[in-house]
């Protein structure tokens, strides 16, 4: 079992910055694959990243566009994601989870966190 907590999400302005934090609790972090979605209001969830446990198997979304990077730390059990350059496109939740195999779809990730809003105001 593992259980995942999101931090980092607020309001920012168009053309800004931020870092999402996700804590991961339970055995071998260093195991899973590691991912965030996004879900903007309306919209079916959707892949950002995913990055594999020993940080060489990366994947980004077309809409991230080189802005924004994934990494991880398997000694703290975290995983981030900074965002740069963001619009108000990025609108959303932003969700932490893991999995047992590299994926892009919700399906293949058994843990999930509570999500982190990101509002990008024009």
């Amino acid at each position: 079992q593992v259980k995942l907590i999101e931090s980092g999400g607020r309001l920012v302005q168009t053309g800004g910055s931020l870092r999402l934090s996700c804590i991961a609790s339970g055995p071998s972090f260093g195991n899973y694959v590691m991912a965030w979605f996004r879900q903007a209001p309306g919209k079916e969830r959707e892949i950002v990243s995913f990055i594999n446990g020993n940080s060489e198997s990366i994947f980004y979304a077309r809409f991230v566009k080189r802005r924004f990077t994934i990494a991880r730390d398997n000694d703290k059990s975290a995983m981030y994601l900074q965002m740069n350059s963001l619009n108000p496109e990025d609108t959303a939740v932003y969700y932490c989870a893991a999995g047992p195999n590299e994926g892009v779809f919700v399906k293949d990730f058994s843990y999930w966190g509570q999500g982190t809003q990101v509002t990008v105001s024009s």
